[in-house]
């Protein structure tokens, strides 16, 4: 019998190591026969094997947001003191009633760098700070960074509306562009399925798909005036102004209709070049024409 175990353990031994199911027969000393056994290895996380160039990383990741899961399973009551230093009485009863917060914006940025490698290598190093929840290559690739309820280091500074803390409520979307050059076909088209799948997964209204200009006017220009926002709301992501513009009534305020559509026009050239850039996409100069004023307008009536 000790002779058996001694061989079965060695049996186990070898096949741990294996890549496959494999079925095995011994012979023992003593001349009798094990039974064949088929023995399945071990599955391997291929996010953080040995061959993956981004399991370091990927097992930051994942021993992060280990830890974040722990934080959200606490059940701790508030430890509260009147102005007097006396205890105010406290207890932990949990609810039934609750569930995981979800994502209400999409954010679109470019990265303004030279390549999605550069890219990757921007939101895998913490002294960067800067992250996404999704990067799109010029080849179509898309590449998810963070969990879609986790919070990415995306939107920084701004207002959208009444929203100041965007990175908390919104998902961030990079495209793989320097900011120069039009956006691949290849690009366009994952985004477009990508945004879809967001829209239905978390019902995320149609507004609710801006850039990062628009959220950060004093400080963003992307994804810039090249950005395709006509065909993104052709398909539901966003509006777009009309081909026939109505003639704009004489009381009409555009910083009115700015801070309605969302603007924040604490600096009013920077909050026209924002809605210029992505609305009208021929001049972004920190002026209204006639014709800016139409498309203002008609994109306000929307809203």
């Amino acid at each position: 019998m000790k002779h058996y175990r001694l061989y079965l353990l060695s049996l186990g031994i070898a096949v741990m190591g294996a890549c496959s199911p494999k079925v095995v027969k011994y012979t023992v000393p003593n001349g009798g026969v094990i039974k064949p056994v088929t023995v399945i290895p071990p599955v391997v996380d291929s996010n953080i094997a040995p061959t993956n160039p981004h399991a370091v990383t990927n097992l930051f990741y994942i021993n992060k947001s280990d830890s974040l899961v722990g934080l959200a399973k606490k059940q701790l009551r508030p430890m509260l003191v009147d102005s007097a230093g006396a205890a105010v009485p406290s207890e932990w009863i949990g609810s039934v009633n609750f569930g995981i917060r979800k994502p209400n914006y999409v954010i679109i940025h470019f990265t303004a760098q030279d390549s999605i490698q550069q890219t990757i290598k921007t939101f895998t190093v913490p002294v960067s700070q800067t992250s996404a929840h999704y990067v799109i290559g010029k080849d179509g690739k898309v590449y998810h960074m963070v969990n879609d309820y986790l919070r990415a280091n995306q939107a920084g500074l701004g207002k959208w509306g009444s929203v100041i803390d965007m990175n908390s409520c919104s998902l961030g979307i990079e495209i793989d562009n320097n900011g120069d050059e039009p956006y691949t076909d290849a690009q366009v088209k994952s985004l477009l399925i990508l945004l879809d799948y967001l829209k239905k997964a978390y019902n995320i209204p149609t507004a609710n798909f801006i850039g990062h200009q628009d959220f950060a006017p004093k400080r963003k220009p992307d994804p810039g005036p090249l950005f395709p926002w006509k065909i993104l709301a052709q398909h539901g992501f966003g509006y777009w102004a009309d081909d026939v513009l109505d003639t704009i009534p004489p009381n009409f305020d555009p910083m009115i209709a700015l801070r309605l559509i969302g603007y924040d026009t604490s600096d009013q050239n920077a909050a026209i070049v924002a809605f210029k850039r992505h609305f009208v996409q021929t001049d972004y100069t920190p002026e209204l024409t006639p014709q800016d004023l139409m498309v203002l307008f008609n994109v306000y009536k929307k809203y």
